[in-house]
């Protein structure tokens, strides 16, 4: 299979080979692809940038002991090791010896991200919003199963403290939907909805606008800051 010259697929390959989704046959194919395409190098690489700034709002929660006895099977340990050991050792050392099994480590990242909720998050959207230097300020992750989108702001903001920032989805034709303010414009999780993710929606935007939202039901009153698209991951 070449996916030399399919961008979209090429994009959506390398950001589910860095959540860890990508998985088997599949993984391993696209592992033996990197070695010799740059690009898709590049592609797994400017995903691993803008994902890793996830790490940072990880709650440090003690795992269900499925979770180890999971990890403990992909990484073939020879002896079990309990669950409160395993997290008392230093993070440091932690992910030099998970380093010791590169093609699982993505796996354990994105269980680590999500031991903290009650269920597995099912992500299947994900935008990075840049700025007009082409700089991700934030990241946004969608789970349709549970109708929540995660914003994170993952750069330093400054905004004034009569503005606000306000979310839209601008479909191709019609008028930009409002899909909610980031309260005291910080890291936020608002409804994910047709609104958000329908198939008319053409870009992602964030708008500085008076507090509380822009008077105009119709669109943004004040200049669009940060943009980016929807990659949907199934």
């Amino acid at each position: 299979m070449n996916i030399r010259h399919n961008e979209a697929l090429r994009e959506r390959l390398a950001a589910e080979y860095v959540l860890g989704s990508l998985r088997g046959g599949a993984r391993r194919r696209l592992e033996s692809w990197m070695h010799e395409d740059a690009a898709l190098r590049r592609s797994v690489a400017e995903w691993q940038d803008r994902l890793a700034p996830m790490t940072e709002f990880a709650t440090p929660v003690r795992p269900r002991p499925q979770v180890w006895e999971a990890i403990e099977d992909r990484l073939r340990l020879p002896h079990p090791i309990k669950p409160w050991q395993f997290w008392r050792r230093d993070r440091t050392a932690l992910w030099r010896n998970l380093s010791l099994a590169s093609g699982t480590l993505a796996t354990v990242l994105a269980i680590l991200l999500l031991i903290g909720q009650p269920e597995p998050a099912r992500i299947d959207h994900i935008a990075t919003l840049s700025d007009e230097k082409a700089q991700t300020v934030m990241l946004l992750t969608g789970d349709s199963r549970r109708h929540t989108m995660e914003v994170r702001v993952v750069s330093q903001l400054t905004v004034a403290s009569d503005k606000t920032l306000q979310l839209w989805a601008v479909p191709r034709q019609g008028a930009p939907r409002s899909l909610g303010i980031l309260p005291d414009n910080r890291s936020a999780r608002l409804e994910l909805n047709e609104r958000a993710t329908g198939s008319d929606v053409a870009l992602l935007a964030i708008s500085l606008e008076p507090k509380g939202g822009s008077p105009d039901p119709n669109g943004p009153t004040g200049p669009i800051l940060y943009k980016g698209q929807w990659l949907r991951l199934l």
